[in-house]
């Protein structure tokens, strides 16, 4: 098609045609930065945990003045605990991934590195964690009997930093702290406290991502007690979390019922909790979008009609000259097509502007150049789509009624 016929037109009518340019290109900007901002929470809210999410409950106990006994007390809990039916296991942790409390601890090659290679979520593990929590172990073994110590004997020993430990680290913290070959068998240290690595497990994530790598965790074979941390079970039959949630609060209350349960939830609750202003912001972004689409589309589709009513004299004369209905509708869709690009030329510059603005505002990653023609193909097809009707309305228009509207 001759697009000269069309771009005299638009020169005819400059300021309706720059304000659309404008809305599109400006829809463009917002979108394509939007788009990449839902890709990022989307990432975030799906990063894995390691973890049997969909078979865990957990328990949070507390009480009034100081507990005595609690590793004790602590013993005779998991044993109620690991009795009860549908429980699989149980253990005392210090922490999950995704729960915003955080332990961490720097991890080195040489003793007093100056600068650590990274910083690591501690669990600390007692008997059956692995099992528990349900990480794969992909190198190595589960920590043995005889290398687990309680937390308030290595908290007062003045010599735990000497002795060292043994430790799990996952996949991604080994790789880091061993780029070239197997974490087996090698010493890292925290601070100057040797830790043996024992085994590796494929993903076990921290407890809060803003705390670096989100998959740097490491497993240390230290019996936390419930007053320090939680119960977490993990149970046969994922639909049976909440019975099996009720009976683990009714035993330990029967264990002991001067202590108050403080929280209690499945893991895919906390996740979720987790993760809720993550989910709120992509649902404020995608209605964004939707709004500054519909907007778009109304505006194309006003100026469109508009323009319709101003050239029926003109199209009147097309048709009575031999022009047929499907020029016509051509010839208003190739002018949208060329409004469209101009904008969307604009916006991808205003896109990479404002996307060059977050990265220094907010630390926001550079958006990947496959979401500008992401954003101009849906631009394109929205153009093509809300140009339509009115299009049809003007090859519909009859050459005898045109001539006489005149």
């Amino acid at each position: 098609m001759d697009i000269r016929p069309i771009l005299s037109t638009l020169r005819r009518h400059k300021t309706a045609a720059a304000l659309i340019v404008l809305e599109i290109a400006l829809t463009c900007a917002i979108v394509c930065n939007a788009l990449f901002l839902i890709g990022q929470r989307i990432d975030t809210i799906s990063q894995p945990s390691g973890i049997a999410e969909n078979e865990l409950v957990e328990v949070r106990l507390g009480g009034i003045g100081k507990q005595v006994n609690v590793e004790a007390r602590t013993r005779e809990d998991l044993a109620a605990l690991r009795g009860l039916p549908g429980v699989k296991s149980a253990v005392a942790l210090n922490q999950l991934p995704f729960r915003r409390n955080s332990w961490n601890t720097s991890l080195s090659r040489v003793p007093d590195q100056e600068r650590p290679t990274l910083s690591a979520a501690q669990y600390f593990a007692r008997e059956g964690t692995l099992d528990t929590l349900g990480v794969e172990l992909i190198a190595g073994s589960d920590f043995q009997p005889g290398e687990y110590r309680e937390y308030d004997e290595v908290a007062s020993d003045p010599e735990s930093e000497t002795k060292g430990s043994s430790v799990i680290l996952t996949k991604s913290a080994a790789d880091k702290l061993f780029p070239d070959g197997d974490a087996l068998g090698k010493t890292v240290y925290s601070g100057r406290m040797p830790l043996r690595v024992t085994g590796v497990v494929k993903v076990l994530g921290r407890p809060n991502r803003s705390e670096g790598n989100t998959q740097h965790s490491m497993l240390l074979p230290i019996r936390m007690s419930y007053d320090m941390g939680f119960y977490l079970i993990r149970v046969t039959d994922p639909s049976r979390r909440d019975e099996v949630l009720k009976a683990a609060v009714a035993a330990l209350e029967r264990v002991d019922s001067s202590r108050l349960v403080r929280a209690k939830a499945t893991y895919e609750e906390t996740r979720n909790k987790y993760f809720a202003n993550d989910r709120a912001m992509v649902g404020l972004l995608i209605t964004v979008c939707v709004a500054l689409l519909v907007v778009t589309a109304l505006g194309i589709v006003g100026l469109a009609s508009f323009w319709v009513q101003q050239r029926t004299k003109q199209i009147g004369i097309r048709r009575a000259l031999g022009a047929t209905r499907g020029q016509i509708l051509r010839y208003f869709q190739t002018e949208n097509f060329l409004l469209a690009t101009v904008g969307i030329v604009l916006g991808m510059l205003m896109a990479y502007t404002i996307n060059l603005w977050l990265m220094n505002t907010y630390e926001l990653p550079r958006m990947p150049i496959s979401y500008l023609p992401i954003g101009a193909v849906l631009l394109w097809l929205l153009g093509q789509i809300a140009v339509f009707g009115p299009a049809r309305r003007a090859a519909a228009v009859a050459p005898a009624i045109a001539t006489r509207s005149a």
